[in-house]
């Protein structure tokens, strides 16, 4: 009962705080005893895809002379990947980045890449924390892990 309460806790105050909408809420309701695990191996994908996203988000920003339909498109890529499981401060901020590129603002886009890298870095420790939770508090869970 501990940890479904320390759950419930935990998963409103990541809507409280703005890191997740309504999506990642979809995303469980997709969940069913087939695929226990679908919404940790959705999130588990996107942090990859998304880490390499951003790898070449920076190699971007490093190019002179700025390529700022390049930096737009890979940003817009990234967008994508965030609002797929919900991550809604991430999605924001990739939308001002956007908008700096718009008006090829590079100190802008710095700034704001810096701010998506730190979201993105907050929501892995937030939700890796959360699915470790998870997996503690159903037994079921594990054993259906183990027999994948």
């Amino acid at each position: 009962m501990e940890h479904s309460r320390q759950l419930g806790y935990m998963k409103r105050s990541l809507f409280d705080q703005g890191y997740l909408d309504e999506q990642f809420y979809q995303l469980e309701e997709l969940q069913d005893e087939a695929s226990p695990n679908f919404v940790e191996e959705v999130v588990a994908l996107f942090f990859k895809d998304s880490l390499r996203l951003m790898s070449n988000i920076d190699q971007a920003l490093e190019k002179h002379p700025r390529d700022f339909h390049r930096l737009d498109s890979l940003m817009h890529q990234l967008k994508g990947s965030v609002s797929s499981i919900g991550a809604l401060r991430m999605k924001n901020e990739c939308t001002l980045f956007k908008e700096h590129c718009d008006e090829q603002n590079i100190e802008g886009c710095q700034r704001s890449f810096q701010k998506v890298k730190r979201e993105h870095a907050a929501l892995r420790q937030k939700l890796e924390t959360y699915f470790q939770l998870l997996r503690q508090a159903g037994p079921a869970e594990k054993a259906t892990r183990s027999g994948v």
